[in-house]
């Protein structure tokens, strides 16, 4: 097991990343606001701590650094 699979499942779930800017980029297929694609964000609500922490994870990868 690595480190982040330990810690992922400890403590409270992570919060939704969503900032109330919903508006999906038709050319990357993401949400401008929180960066998650659609499978993510529906997802999400139903999603255990492990999964959000892999979802943000995922997130972290793909954002722009200027967005960081």
């Amino acid at each position: 097991m690595t480190a982040e699979h330990a810690t992922a499942g400890a403590g409270p779930a992570p919060a939704s990343p969503c900032i109330g800017i919903c508006l999906m980029d038709p050319r990357t297929r993401l949400c401008r606001g929180c960066w998650r694609n659609i499978d993510e964000i529906a997802a999400w609500h139903g999603a255990d701590r492990a999964e959000r922490h892999a979802i943000l994870a995922r997130i972290a990868a793909r954002r722009p650094p200027e967005t960081r």
